[in-house]
């Protein structure tokens, strides 16, 4: 007798049997959409490095005048700790000025960010445009990086979504990122590895898909910074040749070190951002930040002034008279000066001026131990002091490439970078927390 309760199985396919599975249609990127987006990735890349190039020059134009037309005509030197004190706080003055009272206040609290943020509203770019050429022209500790992605995202994705609306804001977004990445360093190599670690779209599609419009672009700010402008980042230091196992043990410990050091920046960015928060009003803050930047100038030198590039290849030339506790010394207060601009509301990045402070520990331990060969150590301590600024294991080895870029160093700097990074994961980034926005009273009204 058949069971009342059993399921009409006319037709079905038996249990035995595997039921029948529909094979999943491989997912195809269409080349000529690849193709089209070609066109706005050259134009956004060429966009990104021709603004970057404009408020650079116009950023050193101002510099020279100042550090050294302004103080040869006051009677003062550009390295007297009266004129460092007085630019720097001045300088702190002015950008306090600009964040206050410019529509836009030079864009949210660059300590809050990463180096890739939303993209910022056209009315803000003026103001961010002239906090970044103040803060590069007066030598504060920062890089033009952070500011400089944010006014060329913000153009990209404004301009890009009116004219080309049907290309989605983040392809606007990463083309922008990566044309002034590229700009910036002089290659799309540096924009390739940051991407292969951020999380650029769809999975589905292949990584090289994903990243096509953002290299196109990416070359063509490399190409377009080559053609303008000299972008060799490296230091003048004697060729490595490889010594065996004892250098792979230099290269991790040197690493490992730098990133201790670049861990001890991390956990004192958060307080001392508080710490300069709690003074209120954003004038006196950054003006509070200038003076103290001015002091630290003061006192270690107009060379560690500045982003860092120029004055980390003037370090080769001073091996001959500073001690390893001189370079110590460098190292110390650009980090210190890196700390203290960060986190008191000056707009700029934070990678450049971790640069310098690797190549100078670096020289340090070379100067202190002539036994480890120089390029090794300034490789292996610019990849723990940029993978503890930045939590990015393939830019901090082409940053320490680009600094000394022999091929023999490639083997131990990937060890080292390994090494920093366990050192370094599950830690704290170099940003501090943004702050609440403020609750509505009774009425609707903000306090």
């Amino acid at each position: 007798m058949a069971d009342p309760d059993a399921p009409d199985v006319a037709g079905a396919t038996p249990s035995h049997e595997p039921s029948p599975t529909v094979a999943a249609e491989p997912f195809r990127v269409p080349v000529l959409n690849l193709l089209k987006l070609a066109v706005p990735a050259v134009v956004v890349g060429i966009g990104s490095a021709l603004t970057l190039l404009g408020l650079s020059r116009l950023a050193g134009a101002i510099e020279h005048w100042v550090w050294d037309d302004l103080s040869a005509a006051v009677g003062l030197t550009s390295d007297s700790a009266v004129w460092i004190i007085g630019v720097l706080t001045a300088t702190g003055l002015l950008i306090g000025l600009v964040v206050r009272y410019v529509p836009g206040h030079a864009g949210p609290d660059p300590a809050t960010l990463e180096l890739v943020a939303d993209p910022l509203p056209l009315r803000v770019l003026p103001g961010l445009a002239l906090a970044l050429v103040l803060m590069l022209a007066g030598g504060v500790s920062l890089g033009p990086e952070n500011p400089i992605i944010g006014i060329n995202v913000g153009l990209a994705v404004a301009l890009g979504m009116r004219f080309l609306p049907k290309v989605n804001a983040p392809i606007w977004l990463m083309m922008a990122v990566a044309g002034t990445i590229g700009a910036m360093f002089g290659t799309p190599v540096a924009a390739a590895l940051l991407f292969s670690e951020l999380d650029p779209g769809d999975r589905r599609i292949p990584l090289w898909d994903r990243l096509f419009p953002p290299l196109v672009a990416a070359t063509a700010g490399s190409l377009t910074m080559m053609q303008l402008e000299d972008m060799d980042l490296a230091v003048a230091v004697p060729t490595y040749t490889y010594g065996g196992l004892e250098d792979l043990g230099f290269a991790v410990v040197i690493s490992v070190a730098s990133a201790l050091l670049g861990l001890v920046a991390v956990y004192l960015f958060v307080p001392m951002h508080r710490l300069f928060r709690r003074i209120g009003h954003p004038v006196l803050m950054l003006t509070t930040g200038g003076l103290i930047l001015g002091l630290l100038g003061a006192l270690g030198g107009e060379v560690t002034l500045f982003k860092g590039l120029t004055q980390m290849q003037e370090l080769p030339g001073l091996a001959a008279t500073t001690t390893a506790l001189g370079f110590l010394a460098m190292a110390g207060i650009k980090l210190l000066a890196l700390l203290v601009a960060a986190t008191s509301g000056f707009r700029g990045g934070r990678i450049f001026p971790a640069l310098f402070v690797g190549v100078a520990l670096g020289f340090a331990i070379t100067t202190f131990w002539d036994g480890v060969p120089l390029g090794l150590a300034v490789g292996a301590a610019v990849v723990g002091i940029v993978v503890a600024a930045t939590r990015n294991g393939w830019l901090s080895i082409f940053m320490a490439i680009a600094v000394v870029p022999q091929v023999a160093l490639l083997i131990p700097l990937l060890l080292a970078t390994l090494a920093a990074w366990l050192v370094v994961t599950n830690r704290p980034l170099l940003v501090a927390p943004a702050e609440p926005e403020p609750k509505p009273v009774a009425g609707g009204v903000s306090p």
